[in-house]
């Protein structure tokens, strides 16, 4: 068994952190702050819609390499992760 244990303890802690705040309700009553979270993504859709001609050039060639089956190799898998890992998705 736990010996020696004191059950005040805990609440001279307490009581203690407590003191230190100087009128804690007061700062929430008369703030007017607002906690929301606004993202925009206006800029990030723009600059999608915009993209190279090469980008589609790329994206047909993909699908050409897959449908014939020449992207499934251990090389190409392993060289994509590296990509992934190093470039993001």
């Amino acid at each position: 068994m736990i010996n020696k244990v004191n059950n005040n303890q805990i609440a001279n802690l307490l009581n203690g952190v407590a003191a230190r705040q100087t009128s804690p309700d007061a700062a929430a009553a008369g703030s007017k702050a607002d906690a929301s979270l606004q993202v925009r993504y206006d800029a990030v859709i723009e600059q999608a819609k915009q993209t190279p001609a090469e980008d589609a050039d790329a994206v047909a060639r993909a699908r050409q390499l897959i449908a014939a089956g020449e992207l499934d190799s251990p090389e190409n898998i392993r060289k994509a992760a590296q990509n992934i890992l190093e470039f993001g998705v």
